[in-house]
């Protein structure tokens, strides 16, 4: 009886050993336990997936094909969200919440700004013609005249990934104009000044824009605030340059009074061009850095700096010219005609190329 009771209590301790064993490790596979039934529906535990034991009966019994979860290998430092002194002995970790600035899903977007600098210029294509010079334009190179420009963008796109985002966008321009003033030439290879009425331009582009978060070299700034990226796009710009009028104040004698005979033409003054304007489809594209950062509720806003090329303004090239004409009255003297000469010029266009520079805010909401 003694040996019996001795032997229980070392089979007790056994037990109690192997069970603590396996309830301290259970990630090891070498000391997973499988289930398995014997043919009087026992329940039997098995040390390996690969082990066979012999039931009471006799029989083999042959573990299910179960494989035992492995372990995943977590590497690299995650956030700390929350704290042990609100949640007792545990930290929280919560990796979708890491990179709160991360694209995700489909957007729109808009986006409003000021354009800082206004380059190009307009010139008059019909330089060296045969009496151009009755033509007022801008004969010499002259910069756009700008107002206030407030370039508005609206756009519809998606994220391809964490770094990567395309969309679709509409930009309008509105607030630049030709010159105010220009040089014409005098017909002695000379320029006068000539000023300009009329004149404004627009442009409405539609570009397919691709937009690369810099973060992975740069790092987050402001303390993980703000996300830098860079940004290009290209696309279609219609330009438009409304109708003006230049006028030409100057006198200029095309023939001495004193050997002018009667209804000679002996000069011409006050000088109307009217120019047609015109829409030119041309290429365009964009470059484009900037921040962006995160408010609630899925909006982000992008703090950007873009310059647009939006090619070549261009009028229609019909200009009408309306001169007063002075005559000679065969006696050494010339008085002013009693009509106006009108004049059709075609093909005579004017042209120059446009470029800014934009500072701005675009605000976007994902879904």
């Amino acid at each position: 009886m003694k040996k019996f009771s001795i032997s229980a209590v070392f089979a007790a301790i056994s037990l109690i050993g192997v069970t603590h064993a396996d309830a301290a490790y259970p990630a090891y596979p070498s000391r997973q336990t499988y289930q398995a039934t014997n043919a009087q529906g026992q329940m039997v535990y098995l040390p390996s997936a690969n082990s066979r034991i012999v039931a009471t009966n006799g029989t083999m019994v042959q573990p299910n094909n179960v494989t035992a979860a492995q372990p995943t290998r977590v590497t690299g430092a995650l956030p700390r969200v929350g704290s042990a002194n609100q949640i007792a002995g545990r930290q929280y970790y919560q990796p979708a919440d890491y990179d709160r600035l991360a694209d995700s899903g489909l957007y729109i977007g808009a986006s409003v700004g000021y354009t800082a600098s206004l380059m190009g210029h307009i010139a008059a294509d019909y330089t060296g013609e045969t009496d151009s010079y009755v033509v007022p334009g801008a004969f010499e190179s002259a910069d756009f005249n700008s107002d206030s420009i407030i370039p508005l963008q609206l756009s519809v796109g998606a994220a391809i990934n964490n770094d990567i985002r395309i969309d679709f966008s509409y930009l309008r321009y509105k607030g630049a104009s030709y010159p105010s003033t220009v040089q014409t030439p005098d017909g002695a290879g000379g320029f006068v000044e000539a000023t300009v009425d009329g004149g404004a331009i627009t442009s409405n582009a539609t570009m397919l824009n691709v937009y690369y978060n810099i973060d992975s070299y740069t790092g987050y700034l402001a303390g993980g605030m703000l996300r830098p990226y860079i940004g290009a796009g290209v696309g279609i710009s219609l330009n438009t340059i409304s109708d003006y009028v230049v006028y030409d104040n100057t006198f200029y004698s095309v023939m001495d009074p004193a050997v002018a005979g009667a209804g000679d033409l002996t000069a011409v003054s006050d000088i109307y061009a009217y120019h047609n304007g015109g829409t030119s489809e041309q290429f365009a594209f964009m470059l484009e850095g900037g921040l962006t950062t995160e408010l609630d509720g899925g909006i982000k806003m992008d703090f950007f700096v873009r310059y647009a090329n939006l090619g070549k303004v261009k009028t229609s090239g019909s200009i009408i010219v309306s001169q007063t004409e002075w005559l000679g009255d065969g006696a050494g003297q010339e008085y002013q005609a009693p009509y106006d000469s009108v004049f059709h010029y075609t093909n005579w266009y004017e042209s120059g190329r446009l470029g800014m520079v934009d500072v701005g805010v675009r605000v976007r909401l994902q879904f």
